[in-house]
């Protein structure tokens, strides 16, 4: 049995922010799926969103969220993220990120869609590798943070799973671990902080790691904690597409920069969807070119920034630029092949503006958390932004709020009961494709009730298989991603089908209008 005074699942930068901060009063533990570098906040390419120049104010980031996010933002939190974000992003400066200059101390801005002025931040278009960098050196060094790579979460311990004191409010004590020797171990910690990130994963076409398999959201959710506004899933509007171009996303900076989406004939064609062109949301931008696809059978769209110089492109787009010409295209002379791939889950844990969830000890922050910051839509570049400030947030509560009494309590250790090892691994790999497959055709970027009611029955079906190997087979890393991943699916779908209008990310042909009765978030409890 391992001891922290903190543990932290997942090591992006909601992650590492949280454990920088709680290092400095005790030991914290920072679970990492895969290696140090795979997470999504690795994987972010247009930048961090903040105000610091004098054409630009508080008050208009505030609304460009807010009109982004469809009418469901949280006030609150918005202001909060939207005053706080900039002293954040100081600190990620002070720990020693270099964010591009446009001379010499001044910074160099993108603007993206839905923002009214230049205020995004960024490392050329690899931000996040440049943040997930500056965040693993700050946090390695530090002697009272232990580093666990290869580990996965099973479950969230709980007072009430255990049977301890079930009159009083439930308690996160810890967590269940695979290691990578196959053992499973409990983690007990003080204060447990999910930050697992998103869900991509649930869909075939996904601009997300293969880590995105929300599975913090999942334990949470058995754990007894309420999730939120899970039918809102953003499509990122311009992944790459081409065989060999596995999840591999164009940075929304492009359009920023004056990039068009075209057809293949040629032609732009956003100025017939949105006043903003290719500068609308993002939910309009992946909308207009699922149109755009299905009307004229098109299997991708062009966007094309060939007016910009080579020089430009290569100082402004590095890793895309790369990228694109070791397959093939020169996006100083060619249009990009561009498709609308699932990009960022706006829902998740239901958590307060200081990170805490149903489950006293356990704090979410970044990706799995519905802070309703984004509503029913998230703003480019707010993403990061979150994930800075409520992992500082949430380790600002756990630190004056310790409670050393959940160390007290012993906690059994791992009960494998009669599992054995599995003959029939093909039951993991058929069900995963399936989950991905019927998501992207029934609860995609344009739903129907039948569609989404088609995949809630086959997805209890496949919920029921799994858990019967569950419990007969030992556990794997697939068969943990593969349990959670059927889990949020189900989330996603119901709360689609609770939601009997369209509004941001969730379009249904069967209610197209926006209806204030459903001004709300749709909330699930387990």
């Amino acid at each position: 049995m391992r001891r922290y005074d903190f543990l932290v699942i997942g090591g992006g930068i909601a992650g590492l922010t949280f454990a920088c901060e709680a290092a400095k009063v005790g030991t914290v533990g920072v679970l990492f799926k895969k290696d140090l570098v795979q997470s999504s906040t690795n994987w972010a390419q247009g930048g961090i969103a903040a105000v610091t120049t004098p054409d630009d104010n508080f008050e208009l980031h505030v609304k460009d969220t807010e009109v982004a996010g469809a009418g469901l933002c949280h006030n609150d939190a918005v202001r909060l993220v939207v005053t706080e974000g900039p002293a954040r992003v100081h600190e990620l400066i002070e720990r020693g990120i270099h964010f591009d200059e446009s001379s010499p101390g001044t910074y160099h801005l993108n603007q993206e869609g839905g923002h009214s002025r230049r205020r995004i931040f960024h490392a050329a278009d690899r931000t996040g590798q440049e943040i997930q960098a500056t965040l693993l050196r700050a946090t390695q060094s530090n002697p009272r943070i232990t580093f666990i790579p290869h580990a996965n979460a099973v479950d969230i311990i709980t007072s009430h799973k255990l049977g301890i004191a079930k009159d009083l409010p439930n308690r996160a004590l810890g967590a269940y671990v695979l290691l990578q020797s196959g053992e499973i171990e409990p983690f007990v910690a003080e204060k447990i902080l999910i930050a697992t990130g998103g869900a991509g994963k649930v869909y075939l076409y996904t601009s997300n790691p293969d880590i995105a398999s929300g599975d913090g959201i999942a334990m949470a959710f058995r754990a007894g904690a309420r999730v939120a506004n899970m039918e809102f899933f953003q499509f990122h509007p311009t992944c790459l597409f081409h065989p060999q171009a596995k999840s591999f996303l164009i940075t929304e900076a492009m359009r920023g920069e004056g990039a068009l989406l075209k057809g293949l004939d040629g032609a732009a064609f956003m100025q017939g969807y949105h006043p903003l062109k290719e500068l609308a949301p993002r939910d309009i931008v992946a909308r207009a070119i699922d149109h755009e696809m299905k009307e004229k059978g098109y299997e991708h769209v062009w966007l094309d920034i060939t007016h910009k110089s080579r020089e430009f492109l290569q100082e402004h787009f590095p890793t895309i630029y790369e990228r694109c010409r070791a397959l093939g295209i020169d996006i100083a002379t060619q249009p990009i092949p561009v498709v609308p791939a699932a990009h960022y889950l706006c829902g998740g844990i239901v958590s307060d503006l200081v990170g805490r969830t149903d489950i006293t000890n356990l704090y979410c922050a970044g990706e799995c958390a519905h802070t309703g910051l984004h509503g029913a839509n998230r703003l480019a570049s707010n993403s990061l932004l979150e994930g800075l400030v409520f992992g500082y947030r949430a380790a600002q509560d756990a630190i004056a709020n310790r409670d050393s009494t959940g160390l007290e309590v012993s906690i059994p250790p791992w009960n494998p009961g009669q599992a054995r090892d599995s003959d029939e691994e093909v039951v993991i790999t058929q069900n995963w494709d399936e989950i991905r497959r019927l998501m992207w055709n029934y609860v995609g970027i344009v739903r129907s009730t039948k569609r989404l009611k088609r995949a809630l029955s086959r997805l209890e079906l496949i919920e029921r298989e799994i858990q019967e190997y569950y419990w007969n087979f030992n556990v794997t890393s697939d068969l943990l991603e593969l349990r959670n991943l059927c889990l949020v699916a189900k989330l996603v779908v119901r709360c689609a089908l609770e939601r009997k209008e369209s509004r941001g990310l969730h379009y249904t042909i069967d209610f197209p209008s926006t209806s204030e009765e459903f001004r709300s978030d749709t909330v699930l409890a387990p």
